[in-house]
C-alpha cells in the first residue's frame, strides 16, 4: 500500500495543441495536452486527466454523438479507441500516416478520417465487442493536396471536406445517383473550415486568407435518389446461349410496342429525377477589409444558432450572423495565434485553444464575459512546493510567472508576474499564506495569498542570478543562494533587510534547507560541501561535511534528524546532522537510466555516467526518499535498507528528446539522424529564425523537442501524494486505495458477514476492529455509519490504541468527500479528546494524518464560511430593506396625518370665518 501511488491528474498545463471539443451536455471540454486529455467541468469548476496516453503529442481527437467514445489520434497516426464513460482504452489502431482531422456522422454509424489527400470513412465502433472495431467501408479521392477539414449534413447522407490545394469536396456518404461527388473552387488560400447549413446541403467555406463564400445548392437532402445496384452480367454456358438469344427475341417481337413506349415514358422521368446536385456561389465576404488581421487560423459554425466563430493569428476572434454576415462582435483574447475553435451543444459557449501560450479559453458571447480562463506555463517549470495544509501547490517557472494550484480543482487560481526572468525556486512559509520565490533577476520576492500582492521585494547590494531559497520555519528569516558570486544572503521578513551575507563557499550555492526543529541552514554547494549555519550563534558554520563529489541537492527529515544529499556522480548520502556522521549512501546512478538524444554521439549508457539526480524529497513518515533528475524516472528508496524500492515512469511521449535507450538505425544517414531536419516553414505564419545563443525556451523557435527531465519533486504534508515538475508539465501521484487489497492482522474470523452480525448484536467497538482489520473501504464506511450518535464517546473510549489513529486517518479521508459534516466532525473531535495525549507522544508518526484531518476541515470551513458570509449579506439586506420600507410607511402615515389635520385646520378656520361674516351682516 506504501508505495501504490498512481497518476490522477496533470497539473501545469491546460492546452498543447489539437481540436478542442465540448461534451454532450456542453458543460465539460475536452483539451489534448500533449500525449494525454484533460476534461474540464465548466460547472463544478475541476479539472481532471484520463489515465491513459499516447506515444505521441495528440493532433486531433474525434468524439462520437453520444459522448460515450472519442477516437484520439497522434502526431504519427496512432489511434486510440477510448471509452469516456469507464475511461479504459477499447482498441488499438494505425493509419500509417499523419491524420488532419476526424469527425463522427450525426447518426453515429460512420466516422471519416483525413489524412494526406484521403478521405477514409470508417464504420464507427458499436455496442457489442468486436475483434477489430475499424472496418474500412470507403476511400474518397478528389483533392490533390493535404485535407484540412470535414463536415456533416445533418441526417449523414453526405460530407464536405476542405484541402490545402484552396478547393472544397462535396461527397456522398451513400451511393446516391445525382451526387456522387462535386467540387467547389472560389478561393485563393488553403481552406480552413467548411460547414453544411441545417438540414441542407448549402455549404460555408472560410480560406486562410480571410474570405467566406457562401454556396447554394439546387437540390435539397430529400431530393438525392439512392443508386440502384447494378447486378453483375451473368456469364452462360455454351450450350445455353442460343437458347437465350432465341427467348429475348421473341420477348422483345412479342412486347416490343409497349415496351418502347413504355421505355420513353420512364426514360424521360429519370432524366428529370435524376437531375446532378449543382451548386451556385450566393456570395463572398472578406474579413480583411482594413487588413488588421493576420491569417485566418481557425473556425466554427453553430448550425441551429446560424453562429460562425473565426479565430485569427494577431489573438482576435469574431463572432458572425449567417448568411447576411452581420457581425456580431469581435475581441482580442490573445497575442498569439488562436490554435483551436469549439462551441458548446446550446452555442451559449465558446471554447478557444491558443498553443503557443498554453492557453485555453471559454468566452459565453452573450454576456460578454469568460467562463473559464487558465494558462499553463508555457515554458519549463522549474520548481514546486506544497502548502502546508496540502491544499495548494505553488510553481515557479522560465517563463518567469508564479502560479498557484487547487490540488481539489487542478486549475491555477492565481498568477504572480512580478519577476522579469526565470524564477528559479518557490516555497510556502509555515503559516500557508505566504509565498516566497527567487529568480534569475536579482530578486526574492514575497506574496501575499489573502490580498493577492506582492508585499515585500528582497534584493542583494551588489547584482546576482538567484538559485536556491529557504524560508525557516518561524517564516521571520528568508536565504537565497547566488550561482554567480558563491555567496547566501539572509533577510528578515519582517523589515525587509539585509541581515547578513555569508561567505565560505567556494563555489556555487545549489541549494538550501532549513531544518524543521531548529535555526539551522544547510547550504550545498559545487565545492563539494555541506555547510550548517547556526542561525542563533552569530551566523556562523556549525558543522562543515565533506561530500565525495559536487553537491546538487540537500533536504531535511521532517524530524530535522537525517539530511539527504545528492552529489554529481549519482550517489544520494545520509548524514546525522547532529554528530555530522555519514548513516549510508545509495548508489542511483544506473537506475536514472537516461535515454539517448539525437544529438548524442555516445551512447545511453555512457551518457548515463554524466546524470545524477538534481531533486530530493522525503516522503511524510521519512522512512523513504524521493529522487528525480535528467530522466523519464522518479526513484523511491527506502533509507533503512538503502535499495530501490520502486521507479515511475513519468511519461511515454515520444516527442520529447531523450526518451529512447537506442536511437532509430533507419533514421541515420551519412549527413546526420534525420530526425535532426527541420521540415516545413512553420505553422502558416512565416519562416522563424531561431535567436542566437538561446539554449531552451526559444519561442522563435519552428523545430523545439525538448528533454524530458525532472526539475523538482515534493511530498504532500498529508502523505497521500507526491508531485513533480517535470517537462510535460506538473505531475500529481495519488495512493489508489481502491485498487489495493491491505487487511490489517486477518484472520478466519474477519469476514464481512461476521462484522455485520456485531453490528445487528450492536457491538459497535468490536464491529469497528474487525472492519478495520479486513481494511476495505466501502466496509468500514457502512460499520462506521451504523454507530448511533449517542455512541461515539463510548465507542472512542473503548477502542484500542493501535487503530485509533488508523480511524482517525480513515475521518480525514472520509471527511474530504463525506456530506456527514457533523457526524465525522464528532467522531474526531471525540477521538483527539480521549486520546490527545497519547497522540502527541506519537506527535512525528502521526503528523500526516494530522495533516490530512487539517485540510478536509479547512476545505469544508472556507466552503461554508462564503456561504455564512453569503446569507448574512443576504439578511443584512433584508432587514435593511425592511427597515426602508418601514420608514417609507411611517412617513407616508405622517403625512396622511398631516394632510388631515390640515384639512381639520381649514375646516375650522372655515367655518370660523364664516361664522364671523354672519356676526358682520
Amino acid at each position: 500500500m506504501k508505495f501504490a501511488y498512481r497518476f490522477s491528474n496533470l497539473l501545469g498545463a491546460v492546452y498543447r495543441q489539437g481540436n478542442l471539443n465540448f461534451s454532450k451536455d456542453g458543460n465539460a471540454v475536452i483539451s489534448p495536452v500533449g500525449n494525454r486529455i484533460s476534461v474540464f467541468d465548466l460547472k463544478n469548476n475541476t479539472s481532471e486527466t484520463l489515465p491513459f496516453s499516447t506515444t505521441k503529442n495528440i493532433t486531433c481527437v474525434g468524439l462520437s454523438p453520444d459522448g460515450s467514445l472519442a477516437i484520439v489520434v497522434d502526431e504519427d497516426g496512432a489511434a486510440v479507441l477510448v471509452s469516456l464513460i469507464t475511461r479504459a482504452i477499447l482498441h488499438h489502431f494505425h493509419f500509417h500516416k499523419p491524420v488532419s482531422s476526424i469527425r463522427f456522422s450525426p447518426d453515429g454509424r460512420k466516422f471519416i478520417v483525413t489524412k494526406e489527400n484521403v478521405a477514409l470513412m470508417y464504420h464507427a465502433p458499436g455496442k457489442k465487442r468486436e475483434f477489430n472495431a475499424f472496418v474500412l467501408d470507403k476511400s474518397y479521392y478528389g483533392p490533390y493536396d493535404e485535407t484540412t477539414c470535414i463536415d456533416w449534413t445533418d441526417d449523414s447522407k453526405c460530407f464536405v471536406v476542405g484541402s490545402k490545394d484552396m478547393s472544397t469536396w462535396v461527397f456522398g456518404a451513400e451511393r446516391w445517383a445525382n451526387l456522387i461527388y462535386y467540387s467547389l473552387g472560389g478561393h485563393k488560400d488553403i481552406i480552413v473550415g467548411c460547414f453544411f447549413e441545417k438540414d441542407s446541403l448549402d455549404l460555408y467555406t472560410v480560406s486562410q486568407d480571410g474570405t467566406l463564400c457562401v454556396w447554394e445548392s439546387d437540390t435539397e437532402l430529400d431530393g438525392l435518389i439512392l443508386k440502384k445496384s447494378q447486378d453483375k452480367p451473368k456469364i452462360p454456358r455454351q450450350g445455353e446461349e442460343e437458347e437465350e438469344e432465341e427467348g429475348e427475341e421473341r420477348d422483345k417481337v412479342e412486347g416490343e410496342e409497349g415496351e418502347v413506349i413504355r421505355g420513353k415514358v420512364e426514360t424521360a422521368k429519370e432524366r428529370e429525377k435524376k437531375k446532378n446536385v449543382r451548386y451556385k456561389m450566393m456570395s463572398k465576404h472578406f474579413f480583411n477589409k482594413e487588413g488588421d488581421f493576420n491569417n485566418l487560423t481557425a473556425a466554427a459554425y453553430h448550425k441551429p444558432n446560424h453562429i460562425l466563430v473565426t479565430g485569427f493569428a494577431s489573438g482576435i476572434f469574431h463572432l458572425h450572423e449567417l448568411p447576411e454576415f452581420n457581425l456580431i462582435h469581435s475581441l482580442s483574447i490573445s497575442d498569439q495565434r488562436i490554435a483551436s475553435v469549439a462551441i458548446n451543444s446550446s452555442g451559449d459557449w465558446i471554447g478557444f485553444g491558443c498553443s503557443r501560450m498554453g492557453q485555453l479559453l471559454v468566452w459565453e458571447w452573450q454576456s460578454e464575459s469568460y467562463v473559464f480562463k487558465q494558462q499553463g506555463h508555457f515554458n519549463n517549470m522549474a520548481s514546486l512546493a506544497y502548502s502546508p495544509d496540502g491544499q495548494y501547490i505553488v510553481t515557479g517557472g522560465d517563463d518567469s510567472k508564479v502560479k498557484v494550484w487547487n490540488t481539489n480543482t487542478g486549475l491555477c487560481f492565481v498568477t504572480f508576474t512580478e519577476h522579469t526572468s526565470s524564477v528559479t525556486h518557490v516555497t510556502f512559509t509555515s503559516s500557508g499564506f505566504v509565498i516566497v520565490s527567487a529568480s534569475l533577476d536579482g530578486t526574492v520576492r514575497a506574496f501575499d495569498l489573502h490580498r493577492y500582492r506582492n508585499f515585500r521585494t528582497f534584493t542583494s547590494p551588489r547584482p546576482a542570478q538567484f538559485s536556491s531559497l529557504a524560508v525557516d520555519v518561524s517564516g521571520e528569516l528568508v536565504s537565497a543562494g547566488a550561482q554567480d558570486s558563491f555567496e547566501i544572503f539572509l533577510w528578515s521578513m519582517q523589515t525587509g533587510r539585509l541581515l547578513e551575507v555569508l561567505a565560505g563557499h567556494e563555489g556555487p550555492v545549489s541549494c538550501l534547507c532549513f531544518s524543521p526543529v531548529q535555526s539551522v541552514l544547510a547550504s550545498c554547494s559545487w565545492d563539494r560541501t555541506v555547510r550548517l549555519w547556526d542561525m542563533l550563534d552569530s551566523w556562523q558554520t556549525k558543522e562543515t561535511l565533506p561530500l565525495t563529489s559536487d553537491g546538487l541537492a540537500v533536504t531535511y527529515r521532517a524530524d530535522g534528524q537525517e539530511l539527504a544529499v545528492a552529489t554529481l556522480n549519482g550517489e544520494i548520502s545520509f548524514w546525522n546532522p547532529r554528530t555530522a556522521t555519514q548513516n549510508g549512501s545509495v548508489a542511483g546512478r544506473h537506475d536514472l537510466q537516461t535515454g539517448r538524444k539525437e544529438t548524442d554521439k555516445i551512447t545511453a549508457k555512457q551518457a548515463a555516467k554524466g546524470k545524477s539526480f538534481t531533486s530530493l524529497c522525503y516522503s511524510a513518515d521519512g522512512e523513504s526518499v524521493l529522487a528525480g533528475g535528467q530522466s523519464k524516472f522518479v526513484c523511491i528508496y527506502n533509507i533503512k535498507e538503502q535499495m530501490l524500492m520502486k521507479k515511475f515512469e513519468i511519461s511515454c511521449n515520444l516527442s520529447f528528446d531523450a526518451m529512447e535507450e537506442f536511437l532509430d538505425r533507419r533514421k541515420m544517414t551519412e549527413f546526420g539522424s534525420l530526425a535532426l531536419v527541420d521540415e516545413g516553414a512553420g505553422d502558416g505564419d512565416g519562416v522563424s529564425i531561431s535567436l542566437p545563443g538561446v539554449r531552451r525556451g526559444d519561442m522563435s523557435s519552428r523545430h523545439f523537442k525538448p528533454e524530458i527531465r525532472v526539475s523538482s519533486l515534493r511530498f504532500s504534508p498529508t502523505g497521500r501524494s507526491w508531485a513533480a515538475t517535470t517537462t510535460e508539465g506538473l505531475l500529481v501521484y495519488s495512493l489508489d486505495g481502491s485498487l489495493v487489497f491491505d487487511p490489517y492482522d486477518l484472520d478466519l474470523d474477519v469476514t464481512p458477514a461476521s462484522i455485520r452480525k456485531q453490528l445487528r448484536l450492536q457491538e459497535w467497538a468490536s464491529a469497528i476492529v474487525l472492519a478495520f482489520r479486513l481494511n476495505e473501504k466501502a466496509l468500514k464506511q457502512e460499520v462506521l455509519e451504523k454507530v448511533p450518535h449517542g455512541q461515539i464517546p463510548v465507542v472512542c473510549g473503548s477502542l484500542p490504541d493501535i487503530y485509533v489513529e488508523k480511524l482517525l486517518g480513515f475521518i480525514a479521508t472520509c471527511l474530504e468527500k463525506s456530506g456527514h459534516l457533523q457526524f465525522y466532525m464528532t467522531w474526531a473531535q471525540n477521538l483527539l479528546m480521549l486520546h490527545g495525549q497519547k497522540l502527541k507522544n506519537r506527535s512525528g508518526a502521526i503528523l500526516p494524518t494530522l495533516q490530512a484531518l487539517q485540510k478536509s476541515i479547512q476545505r469544508h470551513f472556507d466552503d461554508l464560511s462564503k456561504l455564512c458570509d453569503f446569507n448574512m449579506y443576504n439578511i443584512r439586506y433584508a432587514v435593511a430593506l425592511s427597515k426602508q420600507r418601514g420608514l417609507k410607511r411611517a412617513a407616508e402615515e405622517e403625512t396622511e396625518d398631516q394632510e388631515e389635520e390640515d384639512e381639520e385646520l381649514s375646516e375650522e378656520m372655515s367655518e370660523a370665518s364664516l361664522e364671523d361674516a354672519e356676526m358682520m351682516l
